[in-house]
């Protein structure tokens, strides 16, 4: 294995590497969650990867993402992130899907080509097409529940979204798995609980009735977490 990698080998082993080599993951999400998952990923020298956003990075951005820069403000989230990986490992495909999935997109995604997907947005709808597209094909996939409101690194857990408590995205998303049959789903949660911003801000342009506070140190652990979860399940597979 190239000189890149020789520190990760000498705890995963070579026939690790080269199974990190050939698999293909999909990133539904490239923000603070998704873009520190795609960051390890790429660090531990996964072979394609998919990354899957509509939004563009703002300045707003700049406190926890690690794609936003001044430099890449007003860019697609997708293709700072694209740039990013090559600047990593020339080598990595990464094919780019600068789409906002939701049911009405998910035809254009042939969930079979994967062999592990991150759900990292933060609509419920999405989440739940995510979660039914893979699991339907056949592909594990780990879940990101809340990360807003939050300050508690330590208190993320991967466990499965019905042994969940004290996160309100993962409860409704229990609630509506529920109803579809679901019966597991992986997930990385926070058992720390919301704290109320000091001030709301309205966000009607993302539908959402207030934005949530977010610091640099909590997001970017439930993308670390979930990418070594994947890491840990293609090295196994």
């Amino acid at each position: 294995m190239e000189e890149q990698y020789s520190r990760s080998e000498l705890l995963l082993g070579h026939e690790a590497m080269e199974k990190l080599r050939h698999s293909r993951v999909a990133v539904f999400g490239v923000g603070g969650v998704g873009g520190y998952a795609v960051e390890a990923l790429a660090r531990c020298g996964v072979g394609t990867l998919d990354l899957i956003d509509n939004d563009t990075v703002s300045i707003s951005n700049l406190n926890r993402q690690i794609i936003a820069l001044h430099s890449t403000v007003g860019r697609l989230k997708t293709e700072v992130a694209a740039k990013r990986v090559h600047d990593i490992d020339p080598e990595i495909k990464v094919n780019v899907h600068s789409v906002f999935f939701m049911p009405e997109t998910a035809d254009s995604f042939d969930f079979s080509q994967y062999d592990y997907v991150i759900d990292a947005i933060d609509t419920v709808t999405g989440k739940i097409e995510i979660i039914m597209r893979a699991q339907a094909a056949g592909v594990p996939v780990i879940s990101a529940m809340g990360a807003g409101n939050k300050l508690d690194p330590t208190a993320f857990r991967v466990t499965d979204i019905y042994k969940t408590k004290g996160c309100p995205l993962a409860r409704v998303m229990r609630r509506e798995l529920k109803k579809r049959g679901v019966k597991k789903l992986t997930v990385v949660y926070s058992e720390e609980e919301p704290i109320t911003p000091i001030q709301g801000s309205e966000d009607p342009q993302n539908g959402r009735r207030s934005v949530p506070g977010s610091v640099s140190f909590v997001p970017s652990a439930a993308g670390l977490i979930a990418a070594g979860e994947v890491i840990k399940g293609l090295i196994r597979g």
